[in-house]
């Protein structure tokens, strides 16, 4: 994985994508695609009115389909005047989502004692969200 951020005229992006060095297991794959499904779910709810809650349980309900846990703890967060801010995409985060609004869609999943994670940037807009660079491969890279 590749986590890295950028600032730009005084704003920040925090942002990652995920590489396999060689064929990866059926796990890791699986992983990936689940990750890549929960930003999905967040990303359709991320419109004005919707809260930062909303969008945790849109996602832990996919990271949780194979077990009761992620272990990432938040799954995402806002972004901007710093790397991260408020909100928190947390259970019991009920901010409500603003047009203009910068997020970070950032799920995880634990496999084998280390946690995988899938990170997105989006503006929250009038009508929903959009994002703000390319979209991830549907399938994970292999270097």
């Amino acid at each position: 994985m590749l986590d890295t951020g950028l600032v730009w005229d005084g704003y920040f992006c925090d942002y990652d994508r995920n590489w396999s060095v060689g064929t990866p297991s059926k796990t890791v794959s699986g992983a990936y695609s689940q990750l890549l499904e929960a930003s999905d779910a967040a990303f359709e709810l991320a419109k004005p009115g919707a809260t930062a809650s909303d969008l945790f349980h849109a996602m832990n309900s996919i990271l949780t389909l194979n077990s009761s846990s992620t272990d990432a703890g938040r799954l995402g967060h806002g972004v901007g005047m710093s790397l991260t801010e408020w909100p928190s995409i947390i259970p019991d985060d009920h901010t409500v989502l603003e047009k203009g609004m910068v997020l970070s869609l950032e799920p995880g999943i634990a496999i084998k004692n280390k946690i995988i994670v899938h990170e997105e940037n989006i503006e929250i807009t009038e009508t929903g969200a959009r994002y703000l660079s390319p979209k991830a491969n549907k399938d994970l890279p292999v270097i």
